[in-house]
């Protein structure tokens, strides 16, 4: 990712604002097409550690403008930064000498990046903590104190999975901007001024409809990725060894977190430190199984999530049980090592949001066709004004006639036929309960014609049921039985019913969900035995 300082100008920016009333509008149009321009027109380059705002090109070579954001710490910080020295914050403290206690970093693509002064550039806010070792995370065992965890917050931010959903003018405002739009809206203008009122009229209903139809959509499907992507809860932490209830918005990473023996849905990623879970993580891997973790080796290895997937529990997984290391002996402890959207769960929500461009062959063919088109209006334009003014036709006819040849090799019907069409297959798919936030892409989807799959149920349900009952012998397996309660009285329905590690805990049973639905499709019920 290449990333390009730029200072603001003041004179450049009055004049852009001069040249934007006297183009009425026009120049913001353009700028909101090429943003790149809007930065060049306006700025200044300069080095990165004076830098107001940032033109970022991306992997996929695409060009995008952010802001760099300053927000000032509390003064009892600097004493903090000082005794971590020589620890994760080394790489962060000769800028708050130089800077005052000012933090400067920005947002891309719902990552946080901070300035560096040694490294002389800006970088993700998780290379902060990527040199701990084992032994370090057993370090946080203690819990922080409550100044430690108010300055991780400045430096981390919040631990939320944040989707934007854009209001509704936002939406109208980016729709009526796409150049489709733009040219239907001059095209209706011309009509108009021809008196052909009756064509632009309905050109202008089916657009106002199509647009209005399509905010809608993109809105809702906004919608229901933020419900999805925001998760908050209560959770239990130690402060310098006391436990205390915080949000889960106030976690840090370096934070002690107590997980209860019930489990719960996980908020952040974690590595466990005490104590064994059984979790489900058919959310991010598909598979039903539940896994066991167990507690991170205290070596002086660097501490990572992919190699210590044994101990490591991820965002958005389901903990079913937790045992032998909280206190008393119930549930577990472990200590966060990433939040937000350096979680497992907000790589997954960022290339939802953030998907990879498309560069079908079908949108190269399709661009050529309109760019054909274009040359084929502008030749017809230049032979409708020679003929015209060879005619001694009117000014006023010399220009409508010579625009409308574009009016026509141009469909302005097009975008509102495509919107249409699109607002058509996005109901189709709802009705098969599948949401789409990127409407124009259902068209690339017409094209493909081989989909390949995993295996089945993957991506179409969550969980395992039982599907019969065969019984082993020496002579092979029996005929299966697809209910186990039509089982004789014997070995294989006691077995089925009793032989697993599910426990009771306030009246709710707890283990794997395997063996849960084994013991329920037996019909027997679990109960603790009477004292």
């Amino acid at each position: 990712m290449d990333v390009q300082g730029y200072k603001w100008v003041r004179w450049r920016v009055w004049l852009c604002h001069l040249a934007a009333g006297l183009s009425l509008g026009l120049i913001l149009i353009v700028f909101h097409w090429r943003p790149r321009l809007a930065v060049l027109a306006r700025c200044v380059s300069c080095p990165l550690a004076l830098a107001d705002v940032l033109l970022i090109t991306d992997r996929f070579g695409q060009k995008h403008v952010v802001e760099v954001l300053k927000e000032e710490l509390e003064e009892g910080s600097l004493g903090l930064l000082e005794e971590f020295e020589d620890y994760e914050w080394r790489d962060t403290i000769q800028l708050y000498r130089e800077e005052k206690t000012l933090l400067r970093y920005y947002l891309f693509e719902g990552i946080r990046y901070v300035w560096l002064s040694k490294r002389g550039t800006f970088c993700r806010v998780s290379v902060l903590s990527e040199d701990w070792t084992c032994k370090d995370l057993y370090g946080f065992q203690k819990g922080l104190s409550h100044l430690e965890q108010k300055f991780r917050k400045c430096i981390y931010g919040p631990n939320l999975i944040d989707v934007p959903v854009k209001s509704c003018a936002s939406l109208l405002f980016e729709e009526v901007l796409n150049p489709f739009y733009i040219f239907q809206l001059c095209s209706i203008t011309l009509w108009i001024i021809d008196d052909y009122y009756i064509y632009a009229a309905c050109i202008l209903v089916i657009s106002v409809l199509s647009i209005c139809i399509s905010l809608y959509q993109i809105r809702k499907q906004s919608i229901t990725l933020h419900k999805m992507a925001h998760y908050v809860t209560n959770v239990t932490v130690l402060r310098q060894s006391r436990e205390e209830h915080v949000s889960s918005v106030e976690l840090v990473p370096g934070d002690c977190l107590i997980i209860p023996q019930e489990g719960l849905v996980l908020p952040c990623d974690v590595a466990l430190l005490a104590g064994e879970c059984l979790v489900n993580e058919s959310m991010l891997t598909g598979e039903s199984v539940p896994v066991l973790k167990t507690p991170l080796p205290a070596g002086e290895e660097t501490y990572s999530a992919e190699s210590e997937r044994r101990h490591t529990l991820y965002c958005g997984t389901h903990l079913i049980q937790a045992k032998g290391g909280g206190p008393g002996g119930h549930g577990a402890i472990a200590v966060v090592t990433n939040t937000g959207f350096f979680t497992a769960k907000g790589s997954l929500v960022s290339s939802i949001m953030y998907p990879q461009p498309i560069n079908f062959r079908f949108y190269q063919d399709a661009a050529k066709f309109l760019l054909i088109l274009g040359g084929l209006a502008f030749l017809g334009t230049i032979y409708s004004f020679v003929a015209l003014y060879r005619s001694r036709a009117t000014l006023k006819e010399l220009i409508i006639r010579s625009l409308d040849v574009v009016t026509i090799v141009v469909p302005p019907a097009l975008p509102a036929a495509i919107t249409t069409g699109t607002i058509y297959a996005q109901n189709r798919l709802k009705n098969k309960g599948i949401f789409c936030i990127s409407p124009p892409r259902i068209n690339v989807s017409g094209k493909l014609s081989i989909f390949c799959f995993d295996k089945t149920g993957t991506l179409t349900e969550e969980g395992l049921d039982v599907w019969g009952v065969m019984e082993g012998g020496p002579a092979g397996f029996s005929e299966m039985v697809p209910d186990p309660k039509l089982l004789p009285h014997g070995h294989m329905l006691s077995g089925l019913a009793c032989c697993h590690t599910v426990t009771l805990f306030k009246d709710q049973p707890l283990g794997d969900p395997l063996e849960l639905k084994m013991i329920e499709s037996t019909g027997w019920t679990l109960e603790e035995p009477k004292l």
